[in-house]
This record gives structure tokens, sequence and C-alpha cells, in this order.
């Protein structure tokens, strides 16, 4: 079940985020910022995962940590774009509705193998990956409108405010 919420994300009380990235991240803005600053160890591991193995346009890399607060947190970071330049100098460059399809698969598998209960996610890849929400809103129902569970898109961003999320 979907529901289209207002917000700050990092206000959820959903078990899961989900966010979209580039392979290289710097995760230097937007969402990908704010989670740095909440959870900077989600920063530190993947640069450590992603040392050994880069990831793929279309990948998912989970994470599980707990914040400043004492409270557990679950990410899955969603690799929807592409970079621009190689190693970790590169920079994040577009998504593609093809990489964003793959990531959203493979998270709907994610959440049915862990027995993820609800879902918060942004407009997905339509800040810094520069897609239109028309464009990619399709593929979120697509793929994550039949998994029995709660799904929040946060389509307006309010900060500091906790969306109206019915579970």
């Amino acid at each position: 079940m979907i529901q289209e919420v207002a917000g700050d994300i990092l206000f959820s009380k959903a078990e899961l985020i989900a966010h979209g990235i580039a392979p290289h991240d710097h995760f230097d803005s937007g969402l990908a910022r704010a989670l740095r600053e909440r959870w900077p160890s989600l920063v530190r591991d993947y640069r450590h995962a992603t040392h050994s193995r880069a990831a793929e346009p279309g990948d998912i890399w989970p994470w599980a940590g707990v914040g400043e607060d004492g409270r557990g947190q679950r990410i899955v970071n969603l690799v929807t774009q592409n970079s621009i330049g190689d190693g970790p100098s590169a920079k994040p460059g577009k998504a593609t509705l093809e990489n964003v399809g793959h990531a959203l698969r493979k998270l709907a598998k994610f959440i049915a193998d862990e027995g993820v209960k609800s879902l918060a996610l942004p407009r997905l890849a339509t800040g810094v990956g520069k897609l239109e929400w028309e464009d990619v809103k399709p593929l979120v129902q697509r793929h994550l409108g039949d998994l029995g569970i709660p799904v929040f898109i946060y389509t307006v961003y309010r900060p500091g405010e906790a969306a109206a999320e019915r579970f």
C-alpha cells in the first residue's frame, strides 16, 4: 500500500529507509547528506565495502546501524545514478530509469527476504539524479506497490516535521 506523505523522512517510523546514490557517492547533498550527518558510520561502512568491490548502477547496498540516540536504523542505498569519472574522485551523474528499475526490483526482493514490515523513500532519483517524478513513480508502483506493507513516499519535504504515516 503506497502512501504519499509530506514531512521529513528522518522522522519516519518505517522499519527501512531507501534512497538513491551513485557508485562513488560522497553523500554530500540532499537526503544523502542528511543521512550522513545522522548516521556517519553509514558512509564509512559504504566506503569500506566499495573499496574492495565497487557498487554498480542498479545494485543495492543495505546497511544497519545505531544512531546517536541509540535507536537502530536500516537503510538501503539504491545505486540509481551513474558516475562521472572513475574511482574515489568520481562525481555523481544522472540516474537512469533502467538503473532505478533494477534497484527497485532488488529492493523488493530484499524486503521480502528480510521480512521488512514498512518502507520510507523520497521521490527517488529526482534530485541529483535529475529524473522526473512522473517517469519514476510508475516504476515505484510496479515494483513496490504489491508488497503488502506500508510504503511511504515523501513527496513534499517539510524539515523537522513527522509525516502522517498510516500503518
